[in-house]
């Protein structure tokens, strides 16, 4: 494990522009630093690099780091091989600390188990490219039947595994490595009928499948005899350092082209990815053997928010697209679907169109999920009013998952208009899904939005235009059902980015001026409240501790938080520091001369807010407590007595505090 002296060696000496200059070139624009962001493909500069706050951030895809997230990001390395490379960098040596017994054994086994699979694909093709075997059946299977390049088949490591049942396991156990290793990562198995060992993978064509960073992690086997007893393809089973679950075949090689293209082809097999990544459409991967997976979703969410379902045009193709898309959807992902005609499948699609011709069908081809599953499903209602209350079932079931309040409403627009119902009628129906999924205050604030947005458009030549009090620096409006979460998360905001400065409170026609790193302090330390466990409250009391060593009016620096080695505090510092206050007037009130608020004249209604309603649920949340001892309580007991008392006395605060908040919102 490396030491934490060596941890802060490399986060004093770490240059934010030396690290992201490696990899992009930067130009000078004031204090910061400029460049098309290496994570997705932009004609015009959005990528910025502050070397005085030590972190960067696209505007474009939203991503947002230090110099450690950066290589983690581009390199896909882990925290520790993230931190190696730049210590080699700057030629800092890097110092471990010893474990523990059990860390050490741990570690050990995972390498060992790494170190045995990156053997075996290196054994599986040096089998196939130099025995008679291995090129009769296994190469001839890849370079003949399936048209893969010698290039292709090295690049993706596939081999051969030889047909005797033990031929690679005697082969492994002359190279030095144990029997529990090979049962471990699922190469060889116990019969039960003697207890002897025999190879998992005897007489298949091998394809490994590499982890994000591109370890060894399993294979899969695919069997060239037609007897149907025989599984057809058969995977590693789960160990410690594979869980199918996890992992995405091909991303390993993908993740550079979904990057720059900003979004992935998900298709269905192992040789679909490779004819795919031959043919040059190298954004592709696939599910590994097993549905599509929340976990692979939110893997293949660190590259890019969107992708492409790519599938045969056949009935059994058509379903499959059907199968687990809501998964995608509930991850906020944008999900396209691509059919491919009734004789293909990706692979032979592939095999006989250029790179060119398949990018031009992928575009020319590929619909809206949603608006597919419409239509499809309208389809099949034809004019049966049971099938087709069920077909709008299934899309509010649909509409209903994604998390995104904006894009749900468009959808139910959309759907209404394909499936000929009602806007309003959809509306409730998914707010009713809402209302069972995710509480009633989503769900009715969805249903107020849906009238609005058909009052705003039921107006004639109408485009709706927010008057000028309406405006916010807030990117998000704190009201009175703000969640706590939320409001934690805008109280660490006002410290990070402003809590030097002052504001003016005007009260009775007299002025008074707040430093709001101050006033926050003071309104928590008076009524004895600190912030829920978790990355806010830990955000919270780094910066107290920082400001205290600097006084009110002085800037607190933004490294002890970004480049903090709690890798939640980093992530959640970089990403409030980068967070937009900014908002976009209408040209109409432009020309009004109209006085927009800047984010430092609004700390005087926003610091105050945000402090009241924290109280405010705190409070509420003591209070529910509260009321649950209290129905399972003895009026007789002296514990009863106490906490009805105390509860009361909540309850006048309470009230006190909504006089406030009555002011205030």
């Amino acid at each position: 494990m490396i030491n934490r002296e060596t941890i802060d060696r490399i986060y004093a000496a770490v240059n934010i522009v030396d690290i992201v200059g490696d990899y992009v070139t930067l130009k000078r624009k004031g204090v910061n630093y400029e460049a098309c962001c290496p994570f997705h493909q932009e004609k015009t500069p959005s990528f910025k690099v502050s070397p005085a706050r030590g972190i960067y951030k696209c505007f474009g895809c939203g991503k947002s780091g230090n110099a450690i997230n950066f290589v983690m990001e581009t390199e896909s390395a882990t925290y520790p091989e993230a931190l190696r490379i730049i210590a080699k960098r700057y030629g800092i040596e890097v110092r471990e600390e010893a474990m523990t017994d059990e860390d050490i054994a741990r570690n050990n086994n995972r390498e060992s188990m790494f170190a045995l699979n990156a053997w075996a694909a290196e054994y599986f093709q040096r089998y196939m490219f130099s025995e008679d075997e291995g090129r009769s059946v296994g190469l001839s299977y890849f370079s003949s039947l399936r048209g893969f390049s010698d290039a292709t088949i090295k690049k993706f490591g596939l081999g051969f595994c030889p047909s005797s049942g033990v031929r690679f396991l005697e082969d492994c156990r002359a190279a030095g490595y144990k029997d529990e290793y090979l049962v471990s990562t699922g190469l060889a198995f116990q019969r039960e009928s003697d207890g002897k060992l025999r190879d998992r993978f005897y007489d298949r064509v091998m394809f490994p499948i590499h982890n994000v960073s591109g370890r060894v992690v399993g294979f899969g086997g695919r069997t060239l005899r037609t007897d149907k007893k025989v599984a057809k393809y058969q995977n590693s089973p789960e160990s410690e350092i594979y869980n199918k679950r996890r992992e995405l075949y091909g991303l390993f090689f993908a993740k550079k082209a979904i990057q720059q293209e900003d979004y992935a082809i998900m298709v269905e097999g192992y040789a679909d990815v490779i004819s795919m990544h031959q043919a040059g459409v190298e954004n592709v991967v696939a599910s590994s053997g097993t549905s599509l997976t929340e976990e692979q979703v939110r893997l293949l969410s660190r590259f890019t928010r969107n992708m492409t379902l790519m599938f045969d045009g056949d009935a059994a193709g058509v379903k499959a697209a059907l199968r687990g898309v809501d998964i995608v959807l509930k991850e906020d992902m944008n999900v396209r679907i691509v059919l491919l005609p009734e004789e293909h499948d990706p692979d032979t699609f592939a095999r006989e169109h250029s790179s060119e011709e398949l990018r031009k069908y992928i575009a020319d081809n590929a619909q809206d999920f949603l608006a597919f599953k419409a239509r499809l499903l309208l389809g099949e209602a034809t004019n049966d009013p049971l099938k087709r209350s069920e077909a709008i079932a299934d899309m509010v079931q649909s509409i209903a998952v994604i998390p995104d309040q904006i894009k749900r409403s468009e959808y139910v627009r959309y759907c209404a208009e394909i499936m000929n119902v009602e806007q309003q009628v959809l509306a409730v129906a998914v707010a009713r899904q809402l209302d069972g999924v995710r509480g009633n205050n989503e769900a009715q604030d969805f249903l107020l939005r849906q009238q609005r947005r058909e009052f705003q458009t039921a107006t004639p030549n109408s485009l709706y235009v927010a008057r000028p009090e309406e405006h916010s620096s807030e990117p998000m409006r704190i009201t009175v059902g703000t969640t706590i979460d939320t409001l934690e998360r805008e109280l660490a905001k006002y410290l990070l980015k402003y809590g030097h400065l002052d504001f003016v409170v005007e009260e009775d026609k007299d002025e008074y001026t707040f430093n709001v790193a101050r006033y926050i302090f003071d309104e928590l330390d008076a009524d004895s409240l600190h912030l829920r466990e978790g990355v806010y409250r830990d955000i919270v009391e780094l910066y107290r501790k920082e400001w205290e060593q600097r006084g009110d009016g002085v800037e607190v620096p933004t490294h002890p938080f970004v480049n903090n080695v709690d890798h939640a505090v980093a992530s959640v510092s970089i990403d409030l520091l980068t967070s937009d206050d900014s908002y976009v007037i209408s040209k109409i009130w432009q020309q009004k001369d109209v006085h927009i608020e800047s984010v430092e004249e609004q700390l005087s209604e926003g610091v105050p807010k945000v402090v009241i309603l924290l109280k405010w649920r705190m409070l509420e949340g003591r209070m529910a407590e509260l009321k649950k001892l209290i129905d399972v309580g003895n009026d007789e007991d002296e514990a009863f007595a106490a906490n009805l008392a105390l509860y009361t006395k909540y309850q006048a605060a309470r009230v006190a505090i909504a006089k406030t908040v009555g002011r205030l919102i």
